[in-house]
């Protein structure tokens, strides 16, 4: 597996979500719609393209995929629910508030990604570590 590959098309996609936040900071909450609406579109995709990721893999991979992605999907929920009631708001203490959690949410978001990253090297780490000692191992049998 080339994970070089992989982990060049997260940096890719972090530097396009960069990209987006610096834009999106300069607009209005009617130009930040469509931007909105596209990223929720595109999460969307994702956690579909990992489930099926996650049907093909071995069961205790899975269940543990699963269940970040259920947990995904449930903050994603959340997320919208909470947009939503962020358009009927008319107090503003209550949206100052709604952008303190906000605000909240996205700094557990990147500690979750900071995780994942992290969790994902080590994974990769210990993908390569087996497949070198499978092959001292299938060297040894030979010689």
């Amino acid at each position: 597996m080339d994970f070089s590959d992989r982990l060049d098309a997260l940096q890719t996609r972090v530097a396009q979500a960069r990209e987006a936040v610096q834009a999106a900071a300069t607009e209005s909450r009617e130009k930040l719609k469509s931007p909105v609406d596209q990223a929720q579109v595109d999460l969307d995709q994702a956690a579909q393209d990992a489930q099926q990721k996650a049907d093909r893999a071995a069961a205790d991979t899975r269940s543990k995929w699963a269940q970040l992605q259920a947990d995904a999907a449930a903050k994603r929920e959340d997320v919208k629910a909470k947009i939503d009631k962020r358009n009927r708001e008319l107090d503003a203490n209550d949206a100052a508030n709604e952008a303190d959690w906000s605000e909240g949410e996205a700094a557990d978001a990147l500690d979750f990604a900071d995780w994942a990253v992290r969790n994902a090297q080590l994974a990769i780490l210990d993908a390569i570590d087996a497949r070198a000692h499978a092959a001292e191992l299938a060297k040894a049998a030979n010689d």
